[in-house]
């Protein structure tokens, strides 16, 4: 039968491919050699079809179209081709097949810097195969139609306030043409703002950035948001042959016109990938480039910011950054660099790496993983200024994700949002004896920093006794508790490795300090417990310890002479009772002369029985203890027999039976720490009145009163 006359021949259909490719009209050239297949069935048609899909990012294509020629390939005459074929496997997001493909590649491989690239690919789906599928607390969504077309956009970045982002895009959801009917067909810079429904629509920034006839993107700025660094490109077709950095400064919200940076653009280079940072103390700017001595294909350099635009001679990040394959699309925030490559090892096409600055060299390079890498390309990665929220720029398959062509062809702009862990610490004080809350407590908060420690905030409380701190992670603190009359409490801690919220809480236990008495020579000093049996002067061993403090004292103030007296109550005649009370005094004073082989002499010690005749003057101690009394009261007779309740008057009969020392020579005060009085045992008097065998009843009669008993 004869062919229908507009029917295209498998020639014309060949010569129109290769018209569109000398064009660079990539989509139009691929289309015309997949007709001439569909037509012929010829195999070796595979070769541009694969390497053309290859080029326009369409990986399903390109996997299929090398499989086709490599499977039937048994004189591995396109051998070379298997590392395209595995790096479309490997985005294609086919790891496993793709490392089979890079053995046979590597097998026979010749080409020194291809072999390189090719096992720096098969770890790198050796690791997309091993990583995790997510990055905790990562999550990652399209920036939507209003700023993302079906073509692509390039290189977002959040401004100072975060809410603008100024990127740059082609704006169009057709396959762009290249030819004398399309005279604006660049990519400008935009800028978008933030709402409640996310990013509104974009809108082009002046003819002073957007120079006509010239692609504008790549833009970056400053952290203080006064500088906006981008580049200025032509292409020829999708090949770059023309890149220049130029800066331009926020004239009170306008953008002064670009002007191109001195020391960085050399005639016959291309630079890109603008990014302001700081090394050995000096602002720097980070950029891309082609330029002869580096480690191969784009290499990241830095160069010294001298002022006014100019800067200083370019240095290459050298080895530890750079590889034989590309780098670009540096970003530095806090000492870390962030850029792309598709040198070091590679979940896809190009993944985003960190490195961290330690102020003399860069640390290991770090692939950041799943989710913020895919198995397409993840370009134009940066972080806000707390590091929560941030974009990058990529073709992957993603929910809200279009494209003009294959679902791979053109990068989207993406949101990065990093949930806030979020740390703070709540202290208590609290008090180490009776583990009660501290008040009138001053907490301070210092951070740990290379055995240095740095004031970070400091509370006192009042009523109160929690102390909320702001903290922050990954740093080690220390905190400091003080309080009169307490000793200082530290507590060291980090929050070094939180992965989640979380509060730190601390308790600092605080030790009182020693309580001291002074024992003066103006003032006897009363021991409660030192106690006899009913009319019996003997030292009873509840007494012992009492006179073990006193001869404590003596033996440490060797010139120190004491009055050691007794006294009774006011029931009894007075002759007894003051009789009972010098038994009392000698008997105390005998047992001190006889410790330790006589150590103390007697001329140090003075008996003396009082009798009923002092009776005890009411202390503020005593009576915080005894609610019925008041300082200052004076326990006479009369008194006494004043007070309600029988129980009340016997504990006050007990206030007055009493043995006191006074010092008479020697040192005129001593002071001694509390904690030696309550090493005495000291009982409360209500319960000595209830306990002491001392307190017997005489039998009442119907003519006889109940007779005044002697203490």
């Amino acid at each position: 039968m004869a062919q229908p006359l507009n029917k295209e021949t498998l020639a014309s259909m060949l010569v129109t491919a290769e018209e569109q490719m000398e064009k660079k009209d990539y989509y139009n050239a691929l289309e015309w050699y997949e007709k001439a297949y569909d037509e012929s069935k010829d195999r070796t048609l595979n070769v541009p079809i694969a390497e053309l899909s290859y080029m326009l990012r369409d990986y399903r294509k390109a996997t299929r179209a090398y499989g086709s020629l490599l499977k039937r390939d048994k004189k591995n005459e396109y051998g070379e081709l298997r590392f395209e074929y595995g790096r479309s496997l490997k985005m294609n997001g086919q790891p496993k097949e793709a490392i089979a493909e890079f053995d046979k590649y590597l097998a026979t491989a010749t080409d020194p810097i291809r072999k390189i690239l090719a096992e720096a690919e098969k770890k790198g789906a050796e690791y997309a195969m091993a990583a995790q599928d997510d990055v905790k607390d990562l999550s990652i969504s399209n920036a939507g139609k209003k700023v993302n077309t079906k073509n692509s956009e390039y290189q977002p970045f959040l401004g100072v306030d975060g809410k603008t982002m100024y990127y740059s895009s082609l704006a169009s959801d057709e396959i762009i043409l290249l030819d004398e009917k399309n005279n604006d067909y660049h990519a400008k810079v935009y800028t978008s703002t933030a709402g409640d429904k996310g990013w509104g629509e974009g809108t082009a920034l002046g003819e002073n950035i957007n120079r006509p006839g010239y692609h504008s993107s790549n833009v970056r700025l400053s952290p203080n948001g006064k500088k906006m660094y981008y580049c200025q490109q032509l292409l020829d077709g999708n090949t770059l042959k023309e890149s220049k950095i130029y800066v331009s400064m926020d004239k009170g919200g306008t953008w002064s016109a670009g002007k191109e940076l001195t020391g960085i653009n050399i005639e016959g280079t291309l630079s890109k990938s603008p990014a302001e940072g700081e090394l050995f103390g000096k602002k720097v700017l980070f950029f891309a480039s082609t330029r002869d001595g580096g480690e191969g294909g784009w290499d990241l350099y830095y160069a010294t910011e001298k002022g006014d635009g100019v800067y200083g001679d370019p240095v290459n990040l050298g080895p530890r950054i750079n590889t034989v394959g590309d780098e670009i699309d540096a970003f530095y925030r806090d000492g870390m660099l962030y850029f792309s490559s598709t040198g070091h090892p590679t979940i896809g096409g190009f993944d985003v790496f960190k490195s961290e600055w330690n102020g003399v060299k860069w640390g290991d390079v770090e692939n950041m993983g799943k989710g913020y890498n895919s198995p397409a390309d993840d370009l134009g990665f940066m972080l806000d200024q707390e590091g929560y929220r941030g974009l990058l720029a990529s073709n992957r398959i993603a929910q809200g994700a279009r494209s003009v062509k294959s679902k791979t062809c053109c990068d989207d702009i993406y949101n990065i949002s990093l949930r806030k862990i979020e740390v703070d610490l709540v202290a208590v004080a609290m008090d180490s004896l009776d583990k009660q809350p501290l008040s009138g407590v001053t907490m301070e908060l210092f951070e740990l920093v290379d055995g240095k420690e740095s004031k970070v905030d400091r509370k006192t409380n009042g009523s109160g006794n929690d102390f909320p701190f702001e903290i922050e992670l990954d740093k080690a603190y220390k905190i400091v508790a003080s309080a009169e009359n307490y000793e200082n409490k530290t507590l060291e801690f980090n929050t070094v490795g939180v992965m989640d919220n979380k509060t730190f809480n601390e308790m600092l236990t605080l030790k009182p300090l020693p309580k001291t008495i002074t024992i003066t020579s103006e003032t006897p000093f009363v021991l409660e417990n030192i106690l006899y049996d009913f009319n019996k002067s003997d030292i009873r061993p509840d007494a012992e310890p009492s006179l073990e403090f006193i001869y404590e004292i003596m033996i440490e103030n060797p010139s120190m002479k004491i009055e050691l007296s007794s006294n009774t109550d006011a029931r009894g005649s007075d002759a007894a009772n003051q009789s009972l009370s010098q038994r009392r005094a000698e008997s105390a004073r005998r047992w001190l002369l006889a410790k330790d082989d006589g150590a103390i002499k007697r001329f140090r010690i003075t008996a003396k029985g009082n009798g009923e005749k002092v009776p005890q003057t009411v202390t503020e101690k005593v009576a915080a203890r005894y609610g019925f009394l008041n300082t200052g009261d004076v326990l006479t007779e009369a008194f006494i027999n004043e007070i309600e309740g029988e129980e009340n008057q016997e504990i006050a009969h007990q206030l007055n039976r009493r043995t006191e020392f006074q010092i008479i020579d020697g040192p005129k005060s001593i002071i001694i720490e509390e904690t030696r009085l309550i090493q005495l045992g000291n009982k409360k008097i209500d319960e000595e009145v209830k306990e002491s065998p001392d307190k017997q009843s005489m039998p009442k009669t119907k003519t006889q009163e109940t007779p005044k008993k002697k203490r």
